[in-house]
């Protein structure tokens, strides 16, 4: 890219720039008959905003090296270990079997210690090389991570959805404009086919309620590093589909999750309905709550793991007070209890920091914007409600749970705002309620 075009690049600038593109998208994802839409008796069109998100890990990107005259030991919490090696051994001229990387413990990495390009390794190899005097610990400033890392991409979705006069759907058009995070890498051959980055569209392509729907994508390319964010494309994805869906609930007057139980396929999606059945039963749904509360409701399954949110939801001071989250869940047979709670907890409170006020990274001028966490704030404990969590129980083989707990919490909040407010938000972070 252009040094100018680099230099000039800023966030509202490039939204502008993703919703013109949102009008017509360039690649199929996924095929759908979308004929009535031209016909429909109601239609309902939606545009959501997503920024780039930083991975911002408590433990700040760190490594120490002991290079020797013919070989190297290095401690670094390490999410991508052969990739990491091979990159170590290239820098420091070294057959990869001279390296040992040992595993550390990390202090949060949610795929920023899992890069491509072995960036902070690759540079701290760099400079232990050039130190060359005996071991030496490297580490990031909060600063180099937040202005000098890789984020989650940033997003548009555009939809538009046609109904009939029953309030069926019977089109769905959706497009996503986003950049790929695979393109360049060693997984480009694999993921990406026909021009199509995958993990941009998982979430929808599945599409899971059975309605007529065409999704086709737009992956500009620009100069800012872009990898995967804990549960990545499910981070925007299923925000997008649980919030229209429950669009969708309303036209047909149907409650919201009456509505996903009749869409589900009780074959097909048994998981997903077992999974949103014991979140409802556990929570108590549909009872009267106090006033000023509402209830929300989302679904979904990624990595193999369903997870079902309901939440307590009231409005204090402009944003979204949660009072409680009940979460079912259906990872097949758990092998630890305990761990398996705190992956849903622990992704639940992620999830919520991508809905607080000044959770977004910006760029202006060509630059990052945030360099701490005073303008980038994570979520704290104040922010972090109880979540009860509940397994279905399955002998079957077990399936993921560090990334499914993550997606579901800002569109069940999102779908109570809507309940209590009528308000519909359709971007991220949550903008201030009280206007």
């Amino acid at each position: 890219m252009d040094r100018r075009i680099r230099r000039s690049l800023s966030s509202l600038a490039l939204f502008a720039r993703y919703k013109d593109l949102a009008k017509a998208p360039t690649k199929g994802a996924l095929q759908g008959d979308i004929s009535k839409l031209a016909s429909a008796s109601k239609t309902l069109a939606a545009e959501y905003e997503f920024p780039y998100f930083a991975h911002a890990p408590m433990e700040l990107l760190n490594a120490t090296f002991d290079l020797r005259s013919d070989s190297c030991t290095v401690w670094a919490g390490s999410q991508f270990q052969s990739v990491d090696q091979a990159a170590i051994a290239e820098v420091l001229e070294l057959r990869p079997d001279k390296v040992t990387l040992n595993t550390m413990p990390a202090g949060g990495g949610f795929g920023r210690r899992a890069v491509p390009t072995s960036d902070y390794l690759s540079e701290a190899a760099t400079i232990a090389k050039a130190y060359a005097k005996g071991p030496i610990k490297i580490v990031w400033s909060r600063e180099d991570d937040l202005q000098g890392g890789y984020y989650r991409p940033m997003h548009v979705h555009r939809a538009e959805l046609g109904f009939d006069d029953a309030g069926t759907v019977v089109a769905w058009t959706h497009a996503i404009v986003g950049q790929s995070i695979l393109r360049g890498t060693p997984f480009e051959s694999i993921v990406v086919k026909d021009g199509v980055d995958s993990t941009m569209a998982e979430g929808i392509v599945e599409n899971p309620y059975g309605m007529p729907m065409h999704v086709a994508v737009t992956h500009p390319e620009l100069a800012v590093p872009v990898l995967w964010w804990r549960s990545v494309g499910n981070t925007h994805t299923v925000f997008v589909m649980e919030t229209l869906i429950d669009e969708a609930a309303q036209v047909a007057k149907v409650d919201p999750v009456e509505f996903r139980m009749s869409r589900l396929d009780p074959k097909k999606h048994a998981r997903r309905r077992a999974a949103l059945k014991l979140a409802v039963d556990k929570s108590g749904y549909g009872k009267p709550l106090p006033e000023g509360h509402a209830w929300g409701v989302a679904v979904h399954e990624s990595f193999g793991t369903v997870v079902a949110h309901i939440v307590d939801v009231s409005i204090e001071n402009g944003r979204p007070k949660i009072h409680r989250v009940t979460a079912g869940v259906n990872a097949n047979r758990i092998v630890n209890p305990m761990t398996a709670e705190a992956q849903i907890q622990g992704g639940a409170v992620f999830g919520i920091g991508m809905t607080l006020p000044g959770f977004a990274i910006t760029l202006m001028n060509g630059r990052v914007e945030q360099t701490q966490f005073t303008d980038y704030p994570p979520p704290r404990m104040p922010d972090a409600p109880p979540v009860d969590v509940f397994v279905a129980k399955s002998d079957d083989p077990p399936t993921g749970l560090g990334e499914p707990g993550v997606p579901l919490i800002a569109p069940a909040i999102a779908n109570a705002v809507f309940a209590m407010t009528g308000k519909r938000l359709r971007k991220l972070p949550f903008d201030d309620l009280t206007g």
